[in-house]
C-alpha cells in the first residue's frame, strides 16, 4: 500500500490586516495598545515590501504554495488556524484579537483545506461567541476540526480524515498554558472552549494516550496538534521531548505536530515517529513588524510526511521553504532555502535529523534521520 501523504504547517493566522485586503472585511478596529486599526499592518507590510493589491481573490494569500500542492499531491492538508471566523465584538481584552470575516472563508476552501486544528490562544479572541462561529462556518465549508468546540467532548473528539484505499488519519489537538491560553478557555461538560492540557507530565500522556485508544481502529494513523511554548527562542525544553516520546511509545502517535513558535524548531524523529517541536507561521500580517529579525520568520515551511500503513512510520519528510511577502507565499531564493537548511540541521542535528537539498527549492530529512545510517550524499 502506498503512503499516505500528509501535509501540515504551523500558523495560519487570515485575519486582521489580511482580512483586510480580503473582500469583505471586518471592522479595522483593534483593541491593541500602540495600534488602532487593522489597516496600519497593511500599511506597515507595503512600507516594507510594496504595495498589495485590494481587494485580492480567496486564492491570492496562498501563492506559490498552490503549485507546491498540486505538484505533492498531499492525501490531506493539516493547518493550524489561530484565527476567529466571526463579526462577533464580544473581545476578550487579552491586547491582540485575530479575526477575519465568514464571507472570505473562501480563502481556505481555494487551498483545499482538509483540517484545522483549533486549540490555540487566538480561537476565543472573540469570546465564546466567535468560537462558536468559527466552528459553524469550518463545518458549512465541510472542513474538519479538532481541539475546540461546544463542549468537552466535542473539543477532545478528533478530526477524522478518511484517505481512501489507506485507511484513516485521526488528529487530536490540544493547547497548553506555556503558548499564551489561558485556563479559563478550557472547554466544560457544558461550555464552549478549547481542549486544554494542565502540564506535560507522564500522567498527562498517558491521559491523552488512553484518549487516543479509545478512539482508534485498527491501521489508523495518529496526529497529535500541540500549540506549546513562547513565539521566539529554538529551546527544546526536556518535558516537550518527554511528553513527545512518551506519546509515541504509550499512544503509537505517528506525527506530534507542534506549533507556536513564529519561526521553525527542531525536527526529531523517534522510534521512526516524526516530531515537529515548532511548525513557525505559515500566514500572517506581520511582515512589516521590526524586531526578532534574526529568525528569519517570515520564511514559512510547508512540511510533507509520508506515513507508512498499517504501521504508521515515517516513510520521507519533504520541507519546502516559501516567503512571506505582501501577504502572500513566495518562492524562496536560494540563499533563503539554503539558510533554512543550515538552521533546521543546526537545531535537529542532535536529535538526530539532517537535511540536503534534494532539489531546487526543496529539502529532504535525510536516513540518517529517520534510520540512524549514514547520511545521502
Amino acid at each position: 500500500m502506498r503512503a499516505v501523504r500528509l501535509f501540515l504547517c504551523g500558523d495560519v493566522m487570515t485575519g486582521r490586516g489580511i482580512d483586510q485586503v480580503l473582500q469583505h472585511p471586518c471592522d479595522p478596529a483593534l483593541h491593541e495598545s500602540y495600534v488602532h486599526s487593522a489597516i496600519d499592518y497593511v500599511r506597515l507590510a507595503e512600507a516594507r515590501n510594496g504595495p498589495i493589491p485590494r481587494p485580492v481573490g480567496p486564492s491570492y494569500i496562498w501563492g506559490a504554495a498552490l503549485h507546491e500542492w498540486h505538484r505533492a499531491q498531499p492525501d490531506a492538508r493539516i493547518v493550524n488556524l489561530e484565527t476567529s471566523i466571526t463579526r462577533c465584538e464580544d473581545y476578550d481584552d487579552k491586547g491582540i484579537n485575530y479575526r477575519m470575516s465568514p464571507e472570505d472563508t473562501e480563502c481556505l476552501s481555494a487551498a483545499k483545506i482538509d483540517c484545522c486544528v483549533l486549540a490555540n490562544n487566538h480561537v476565543l479572541d472573540w469570546g465564546r461567541g466567535g468560537l462558536l462561529d468559527t466552528v459553524a462556518e469550518l463545518r458549512r465549508l465541510k472542513i474538519r476540526t479538532a481541539g475546540a468546540g461546544h463542549n468537552i467532548d466535542e473539543a477532545t473528539a478528533p478530526a477524522v480524515l478518511p484517505i481512501a484505499g489507506k485507511g484513516r488519519v485521526l488528529v487530536f489537538s490540544y493547547a497548553l498554558a506555556s503558548s499564551g491560553v489561558p485556563r479559563s478557555w478550557s472547554a466544560k461538560a457544558g461550555g464552549a472552549g478549547v481542549s486544554f492540557l494542565g502540564d506535560l507530565s507522564e500522567a498527562t500522556a498517558g491521559g491523552v494516550s488512553d484518549h487516543i485508544a479509545r478512539a482508534r481502529q485498527p491501521d489508523d494513523m495518529i496526529v497529535v496538534s500541540l500549540h506549546w511554548g513562547p513565539n521566539w527562542g529554538y529551546d527544546v525544553l526536556p518535558e516537550q521531548r518527554h511528553f513527545a516520546h512518551a506519546l509515541i511509545d504509550h499512544g503509537e502517535v505517528s506525527i506530534v505536530h507542534g506549533h507556536s513558535s513564529h519561526h521553525a524548531k527542531a525536527i526529531e524523529v523517534y522510534r521512526d515517529r516524526l516530531i515537529l517541536y515548532g511548525c513557525g507561521d505559515f500566514i500572517n500580517d506581520y511582515e512589516g513588524i521590526e524586531g526578532y529579525e534574526d529568525y528569519r520568520s517570515d520564511l514559512a515551511l510547508m512540511y510533507f510526511a509520508d506515513i507508512s500503513p498499517p504501521d504508521g512510520k515515517l516513510a520521507a519528510l519533504d520541507i519546502v521553504p516559501l516567503q512571506i511577502r505582501q501577504f502572500r507565499l513566495n518562492r524562496a531564493s536560494a540563499q533563503d532555502v539554503d539558510f533554512m537548511r543550515q538552521q533546521l540541521g543546526r537545531e535537529s542535528r542532535h536529535f538526530g535529523a539532517e537535511f540536503i537539498l534534494a532539489a531546487p527549492g526543496r529539502l529532504k530529512l535525510t536516513r540518517q534521520g529517520l534510520f540512524g545510517g549514514a547520511a545521502e550524499p
